[in-house]
């Protein structure tokens, strides 16, 4: 059974528009098998299309100058509108440049193109191509395409209802995407043993061709050191003087290291929440995995992970969980810390209005309000705080605050 992706009706829905549909994301994302589908309902329609991979050496060739391209479209399609799908276009040397000069000549063409995170993706393409394309990310298997997978698509729009009902298998999902993470070979495959091949694979074609071939990093087994204390950090304050110290290597190399996993969809930074310099604490960021597969990889505890031990593993899943949710709007997600240890996991900044987000790894039974969401309150008082748990639901008042216990899948 295929894999239903939610971006997959915006990307549908934007491929009459003029602007190049940009699709972005971590290797092995299902960028390709995504455009497959857009082709398929194309080619369903009568549309006339054609597909190129820049992996592929026959593809490559009409790729050494625009006027090949252009050649080769002109061969394929004449003069009549088509639609032209791109993958793996980071291949493509100064490949911003390239699709602006193709784009500005105004051809019968609409252009669809893919590729893995990359410093020539994410800056120079998107520099080059201002006011010419749309770009759309596509993350690993979120766990609302995850549930929805695993419950056969029976349930629609009424998934929390099935967890609400169900919560004992909406308990068993969530372990098993805690453990395994969205990568969808790695969601396909039933044993554990080939879960944990392809995920090896994955990885090390990420830091051979991402990291090594397109970011020129001549110290791979730093980089992966690095990437393995980040993940040893997960929801924690990410220190780059420790780091260096650690490593042996330059801060500044330290920070290009962050910059280029932060760049490749590999993991996402969060900046603290303050108003008061002086009494919170730091300005460092705090480091998450953008999928939690590859954080327990590199953590070596890929398949081993129950909720009595998977603390910060969930918190992440909260974090990926309200990333999605606000991806399209103006809300920024931030954590806060004090000097004396108040300390709340997400801080929802919505401009003139701010919610903070606890997180707690346990069916919760005794509903009391911690400490440092006191402390949070008392300083802020927001109209709401939020306590994500894995299964209760609860209401109380502090001054004139109402906190709010959910179970994760009210997030999802």
């Amino acid at each position: 059974m295929l894999i239903k992706r939610d971006i997959y009706t915006e990307v549908l829905d934007h491929i009459r528009k003029k602007e190049i549909t940009l699709i972005v994301g971590p290797r092995q994302a299902g960028k390709t098998t995504l455009m497959k589908m857009v082709q398929e309902n194309l080619t369903n329609e009568g549309l006339k299309n054609g597909f190129f991979n820049l992996d592929f050496e026959n593809d490559i060739v009409h790729f050494v100058s625009q006027q090949a391209l252009i050649q080769k479209l002109q061969l394929e399609f004449g003069k009549n509108p088509a639609f032209v799908f791109i993958d793996e276009i980071q291949r493509k040397e100064n490949a911003g440049l390239f699709l602006k000069g193709i784009y500005d000549m105004a051809l019968p063409y609409k252009f669809i193109v893919s590729g893995s995170g990359s410093l020539e993706l994410k800056e120079k393409i998107h520099e080059s191509l201002v006011g010419r394309k749309r770009v759309f990310e596509l993350s690993t298997i979120s766990l609302h395409e995850f549930l929805h997978y695993k419950t056969e698509y029976k349930y629609g729009d009424r998934i929390k209802e099935f967890c609400t009902l169900h919560r004992e298998q909406a308990g068993y999902l969530l372990k098993e995407y805690m453990n395994f993470g969205g990568y969808p070979r790695v969601v396909l495959e039933n044993t554990l043993k080939e879960k944990m091949n392809i995920l090896n694979e994955i990885y090390t074609s990420y830091l051979e061709k991402d990291i090594s071939y397109l970011m020129n990093v001549e110290k791979v087994d730093a980089f992966r050191h690095c990437i393995r204390i980040l993940a040893s950090q997960a929801g924690q304050c990410v220190n780059t003087a420790e780091l260096s110290s650690t490593l042996g290597i330059a801060v500044q190399t330290v920070k290009n290291y962050i910059s280029y996993a932060s760049k490749t969809f590999v993991i996402t930074m969060i900046t603290p929440f303050y108003r008061n310099v002086r009494k919170e604490l730091t300005k460092m960021p705090v480091v998450y995995f953008n999928d939690v597969g590859l954080l327990n990889f590199v953590n070596g505890r890929f398949g081993q992970l129950d909720f009595s031990t998977a603390g910060f593993v969930f918190q992440n899943i909260v974090f990926l969980l309200l990333k999605e949710k606000y991806k399209n709007t103006n809300v920024s997600i931030h954590y806060w810390r004090t000097k004396d240890k108040a300390e709340i996991d997400f801080v929802l900044d919505k401009g003139l209005e701010i919610v903070p987000v606890e997180v707690k790894c346990s069916a919760i039974k005794n509903f009391t309000i911690s400490r440092s969401l006191r402390s949070f309150i008392n300083a802020y008082a927001p109209k709401e705080a939020v306590i994500v748990n894995l299964s209760g639901y609860y209401e109380a008042v502090l001054n004139s605050t109402k906190v709010s216990w959910v179970p994760w899948w009210e997030l999802v």
